[in-house]
C-alpha cells in the first residue's frame, strides 16, 4: 500500500511538469519562474532515489522518481534558455 501511495504522489507531481514544460516553450520567458524552486524539487527527487538505494528497497518506484527528475531537468533547461532570450530581448529594446 505504501508503494502505491508513493507512486500516486509521484504521478500527481509528474503530471504537472509537462504542463510547465509546454508553458515554458510557448512563453519564451523566464519571468515569474523560480529556478531555485526547481532545483529544490530536483534535490527532493534525488533524495527519494537515494533513500530507495539506502534502504535496499529499489523497486519500480525508482523509475517514477527518475521520470519526474528528467521532466524537472527539462524545465530547468528551458528556464536557462528563456533567461537568455529575455536578456536578448532586453538588449534589443535598449538598441531602439
Amino acid at each position: 500500500m505504501a508503494q502505491f501511495l508513493e507512486i500516486t504522489m509521484l504521478i500527481c507531481f509528474g503530471c504537472s511538469w509537462p504542463f510547465n514544460i509546454v508553458k515554458s516553450i510557448r512563453s519564451r520567458t523566464a519571468k515569474g519562474r523560480s529556478v531555485g524552486f526547481m532545483y529544490m524539487i530536483m534535490l527532493g527527487y534525488l533524495c527519494g532515489i537515494a533513500s530507495k538505494f539506502a534502504a535496499g528497497n529499489v523497486t519500480y518506484v525508482v523509475a517514477f522518481y527518475v521520470l519526474d527528475l528528467i521532466l524537472v531537468s527539462i524545465d530547468c533547461t528551458l528556464y536557462w534558455r528563456n533567461r537568455r532570450l529575455d536578456a536578448q530581448a532586453e538588449r534589443n529594446e535598449k538598441k531602439k
